[in-house]
């Protein structure tokens, strides 16, 4: 560990969540690393709260346009969920105008709007109430909201849809739109005022007919249904609701069918659904990885959609190196440990899975797994990205030293045109005295040797500090999702001279 008397000696030195030595971010950047990695959930060195008091505080040292910027894009570009409500709440506490600009753009489904209430209700950010303008933008979003968009939002609790219409009144602009307010608060009403699907469910419940209706599955699933019922429910399901589901349709005795195993393999592998599912590389590994009793066909489909889903992944400039922290930090669920709901994908399956993807665009790239030193590994003959992700996972284990693939590259005479690092960042074996870390150091020897090397550190968890800071040759970026691959390849290419995390969240157009 870094003694704290060396880092009081130097202004610029600091230590970081592990002890290390490293270099804050100024806020700008730690606001953008928190908010595309952050899910408000603990994670290795950081608990949940004091996640939210970072991302907060780092709110109030930028502006309050920065703050909606970082909202939209961690949203749209980064499909993050919790953080650009959190930001979006911080709005509506300091700049009423602002939350009301990009309120459509963050609050895009029923989910993300009861998210919006609850936090305001919570006390996080500095009140414990709607107030006047947050209750109008609820009140317009449900009154805009389809018909369609209110039954999926009465998917969930805490708050529920319920409680929310009870909280803000929303005016109903038809007796149709009045019946439906009603029906979901629970209210007598006329049934053939309500939506066809909502009639349909009424009958299914009591007896009046088996056909299922067009309805979420998890308003359908406290109903005893038959195996026939599932497998309509199979086959009406979406790319994401099929994903999601491939152990309870095993449960209940969908794969018995053949055709079924067919259609399903299918269109988990159809390209098209894929790319409009939006599903992150890291989501279908997590299938992958719990689905080991399904179908081989089925299993196969989600082994195609991963390769699938990383092909927007960039060829980078010259001969590469990519180096894979498997250090014990990673273990860490990359969402973050919440009771009950921990993914159990953690940060390093995430890191093998970059460094797979980047590898099959590079097929000559160098890789260099890294905890306390580099560590050697055989790379899979499937040569798969689930395989390779697997071969990269199973090293985890050991200190953090950032520096230790540079290092080896420097000691094997290797300087290749653009090196990635894809770690948590929170590197402490390595640490030393004086204003330079040993990352600094190494990199700046590699570059005597490559004066044109682009070093890119793609860090995978909240946490708001770096061992190279940005400049011409270095970037920082933080996330796991596509955003973060324009940033990566305009840097590696030398092509955009805007690219860096900040300018990607800058050029953010907030609407008028």
């Amino acid at each position: 560990m870094l003694n704290p008397q060396v880092l009081r000696k130097d202004a610029r030195a600091i230590a970081n969540e592990a002890g290390g030595l490293a270099h804050a971010l100024d806020a700008r950047h730690a606001l953008a690393q928190l908010a595309l990695t952050g899910t408000t959930n603990d994670v290795y060195y950081v608990d949940a709260s004091t996640q939210v008091d970072q991302l907060l505080a780092q709110c109030f040292k930028v502006p309050a346009s920065f703050v909606a910027q970082t909202a939209v894009y961690a949203r749209e570009h980064g499909r993050m969920k919790d953080v650009p409500v959190l930001l979006l709440a911080w709005l509506a506490s300091f700049d009423g105008e602002l939350c009301e600009r990009v309120f459509d753009r963050v609050i895009d489904n029923g989910a993300q709007l009861r998210s919006f209430v609850q936090v305001l209700r919570s006390g996080l950010v500095a009140r414990k109430s709607l107030g006047t303008r947050p209750k109008r933008l609820v009140q317009r979003w449900l009154e805009r909201a389809s018909d369609e968009m209110l039954i999926q939002a009465m998917v969930g609790n805490a708050p529920s849809l319920a409680d929310v219409i009870r909280m803000v009144h929303p005016r109903a602009s038809s007796v149709e739109r009045n019946a439906l307010y009603a029906y979901i608060i629970g209210k007598p009403v006329d049934l053939g005022l309500l939506p066809q699907a909502l009639q349909d469910f009424e009958s299914f419940k009591r007896g009046s007919t088996q056909t299922l209706p067009k309805l979420p599955f998890q308003m359908l699933t406290a109903q005893p249904l038959s195996r026939e019922q599932w497998m309509a429910i199979a086959e009406q399901a979406g790319w994401t609701m099929t994903r999601m589901n491939l152990n309870t349709f095993a449960r209940h005795g969908v794969y018995e069918s053949a055709q079924m195993v067919r259609k399903i393999a299918a269109r988990l592998a159809d390209p098209q659904l894929l790319r409009k599912a939006m599903a992150f590389p890291y989501q279908l590994l997590t299938t992958w990885r719990a689905t080991g009793e399904l179908p081989a066909e089925i299993r196969e489909a989600l082994r195609v959609a991963t390769d699938l889903a990383v092909q927007n992944v960039p060829k980078l400039a010259g001969t590469v190196a990519v180096a894979v922290d498997v250090s014990g930090s990673m273990v860490s669920p990359v969402t973050g440990h919440r009771q009950g709901a921990s993914t159990a994908t953690r940060c390093v399956d995430v890191a093998g899975l970059m460094a797979a993807a980047v590898l099959a665009r590079n097929p000559g790239a160098v890789v260099l797994p890294f905890n306390d030193r580099v560590r050697p590994w055989a790379r899979p003959a499937s040569n798969s990205v689930i395989e390779t992700a697997q071969a990269l996972a199973a090293l985890l284990g050991g200190g953090t030293a950032v520096s230790a693939p540079l290092a080896e590259l420097n000691r094997m005479g290797l300087a290749p045109d653009t090196v990635l690092i894809m770690s948590d960042n929170q590197s402490w074996m390595d640490a030393r005295a004086g204003r330079e870390t040993a990352t600094q150091a190494e990199w700046r020897t590699l570059r005597r040797r490559n004066p044109t090397a682009r070093l890119i550190c793609i860090d995978l968890q909240p946490y708001t500090h770096t061992q190279a800071p940005d400049d011409a040759a270095v970037l920082n970026v933080g996330g796991f999702g596509d955003q973060l691959w324009q940033v990566i390849a305009g840097f590696s290419h030398g092509l955009d001279p805007r690219a860096s995390f900040v300018g990607a969240v800058e050029r953010v157009k907030l609407s008028e």
